[in-house]
């Protein structure tokens, strides 16, 4: 055996050697674990003692409107159906009621500004704040909600008030720490602790969402309370769980702090939030291996654009359909989510470098960015497009030979999530939508526009038709 062997032998057994007397019982290790419980323990303790001054209870009253609902007529007579007219005439008068909820919020300014979630006091005709302290706030104003991110800014008027500094989301890894206070069935300053069980989760509860999943037990009245890191700073704004019961079953999100801050901002600037815009319809998907050697890719990173919008900041920097945007600002490109969020954040204005995949080659590609009115489609499929498992592109004149559908106009479809209402539906890619909701289209972003009822309706009546005959379905969103 040569000495070179010999030593790699001899460092192997003195480490297994180790490992034995390591874990043997021994009172002094178990000391020592027992002292780092002991720390970890304090740990949280401190961070608790430090945040709950600053988390708030908030309870909201609304005034809910009912509709009036039409019964049928006790009366089975046609004299004085010629009269009062059909037999289905009587209708209940529509009527109010008060609706209480109950959430949390915490403290980010000392003047009393307050983060807070807009499915808590969004639509509020009162806003009572409560500090751990008992002090009653009746008349809290909202300043601005954002239903878009699910983020709310209300304040009180108050000084000198305790805050919770908001950290950088972005820094933290899975595994990590946190810890949830809020005011869960109305019980205040409620502490739970656990670790972050995964970040940039999308789960359709937003239009942009870049969720932290946690298993920090989170309930009903939690929501708008601050998720805490080991230094006691908020990474998140507590927003909702995933339950069959309604309680807590391990799994609740929250907002990162980095996006709730930048809607924070502008919610205190200006009552509202404007959104960049870059004008371009995304790949719903990740891309996959297939994708990706199809493209030439070396891995499955980036997101496909699959339309530019005509005249916008995209289509005016010469952004092309197939290109597949890698990297932003030098960084690298997740997917089509994480991406429609950070550029939504982006001030109009705001010029940023995208590196973009075209033809087998790199090229650097500088953007304006714009500023996304009401009506105009942002990023990405339409949302509602994506419940409904639809991807869809404009009709070419190459398709249309392709597919015998020279002579109408539509959108086609390109692809169908399995066991979406569209799949169950019987659609498939290369089915022509003619019309939606009522509505003759022929573009993608006609396509989106008519879609939007079907956020209040929560159906989208579709016209589809392929070489052989066309059909009305409907799809449901429930």
């Amino acid at each position: 055996m040569s000495s070179r062997e010999w030593s790699k032998a001899k460092n192997t057994v003195l480490g297994l050697i180790v490992l034995a007397i390591w874990a043997m019982p021994s009172p002094v290790f178990a000391e020592k674990g027992i002292a780092t419980l002991r720390e970890t323990s304090k740990a949280f303790s401190a961070v608790a003692k430090k945040a709950i001054p600053a988390v708030v209870s908030v309870k909201v009253e609304k005034t809910i409107k009912e509709q009036g609902q039409l019964y049928q007529s006790p009366f089975d007579d046609d004299l004085l159906e010629r009269f009062f007219g059909p037999r289905y005439h009587y209708r209940q008068a529509p009527r109010q009621r008060q609706q209480i909820g109950q959430g949390s919020g915490f403290i980010i300014s000392s003047d009393g500004y307050i983060l807070t979630n807009n499915h808590v006091v969004g639509g509020a005709d009162k806003i009572v704040v409560t500090l751990q302290d008992g002090k009653e706030f009746d008349d809290a104003k909202i300043i601005g909600t954002d239903p878009k991110s699910d983020v709310a800014l209300i304040k009180i008027d108050a000084e000198d008030l305790p805050v919770i500094e908001l950290g950088d989301s972005d820094a933290l890894d899975i595994g990590e720490w946190v810890i949830a206070v809020g005011s869960p069935f109305g019980l205040q300053a409620t502490v739970t602790v656990g670790v972050v069980s995964a970040k940039s989760r999308g789960v359709g509860l937003a239009e942009y969402e870049d969720f932290i999943q946690t298993d920090a037990a989170i309930n009903p009245g939690n929501s708008g309370g601050p998720l805490l890191n080991i230094d006691g700073e908020a990474i998140g704004l507590n927003t909702a769980i995933f339950s069959q019961s309604g309680g807590y079953m391990g799994i609740g999100f929250a907002i990162p702090s980095n996006l709730a801050k930048g809607v924070a901002e502008q919610l205190k600037k200006s009552g509202k939030v404007t959104r960049g815009y870059l004008g371009i319809v995304m790949h719903p998907e990740k891309i996959t291996p297939e994708l990706a050697e199809a493209f030439g890719l070396k891995d499955n990173k980036g997101v496909l654009i699959t339309e530019v919008v005509p005249d916008s900041p995209a289509d005016k920097a010469g952004l092309k359909r197939r290109d597949v945007i890698l990297e932003m600002n030098g960084d690298v490109v997740e997917d089509w989510q994480l991406f429609r969020n950070h550029v939504a954040m982006l001030d109009p204005g705001t010029k940023v470098s995208l590196t973009v995949f075209r033809d087998s080659k790199k090229k650097e590609i500088d953007v304006k960015i714009g500023s996304l009115e009401e009506g105009q489609v942002a990023l990405g499929i339409s949302d509602v497009a994506e419940k409904l498992g639809l991807q869809v592109q404009e009709l070419t004149d190459e398709l249309a030979r392709r597919f015998g559908y020279e002579d109408v106009k539509g959108v086609i479809v390109t692809g169908v999530t399995d066991s979406s209402p569209a799949d169950r539906a019987g659609i498939s890619a290369g089915m022509l939508i003619v019309s939606v909701n009522r509505q003759d289209i022929s573009s993608v972003k006609e396509f989106s526009e008519a879609l939007k009822e079907s956020s209040k309706t929560k159906k989208a009546l579709l016209l589809v038709r392929n070489e052989q005959y066309a059909q009305y379905v409907v799809l449901s969103l429930n």
